[in-house]
């Protein structure tokens, strides 16, 4: 898999990626996701809550298989895994943001989206901000010190 070697920035897209198409899948698994039953396209009425807690739909979990395919596919070069990173950060703070302001039990919710998944997103957006501008630097630094090393013959 070609985000396993190389640059860490790689490895780290390949590892969310691979959350994000957990978690899609296992949102359409009866038992891991409570009130299956409920579970509507879109909206809050959706009753469907992934381990019982974050409230989920089929466009929800359709939207985590998306990122996760996404992810692999950026996950192929250095500059795209940080791309998804950051960029999937932002989304995802853009999302922690809209879910603070929007009325939960408005047509606007339209995810749907309640507190956990609020502070999940926010937590997500961060971390993938962070990983994606942390690994850079560590994997430009790395290749810095590489560079140096053979240029003085070890």
């Amino acid at each position: 898999m070609s985000g396993l070697s190389g640059h860490p920035v790689r490895l780290a897209a390949t590892v969310v990626a691979g959350v994000f198409l957990l978690v899609g899948i296992l949102g359409f698994v009866p038992g891991i996701t409570t009130e299956y039953g409920g579970m509507t396209f879109a909206g809050h009425e959706s009753t469907a809550m992934l381990l019982g807690i974050f409230h989920v739909s089929v466009l929800h979990n359709i939207v985590h298989l998306l990122f996760g395919v996404v992810g692999f596919v950026l996950a192929r070069s250095d500059r795209s895994s940080r791309v998804f990173l950051v960029g999937g950060g932002v989304i995802y703070l853009a999302l922690w943001a809209y879910g603070l302001v929007v009325d939960m039990e408005s047509a606007a919710n339209f995810v749907p989206l309640n507190t956990a998944d609020n502070w999940l997103h926010f937590l997500l957006g961060v971390g993938m901000v962070a990983l994606g501008v942390l690994l850079w630097r560590s994997g430009a630094a790395v290749r810095a010190g590489a560079g140096r090393s053979d240029a003085r013959g070890g």
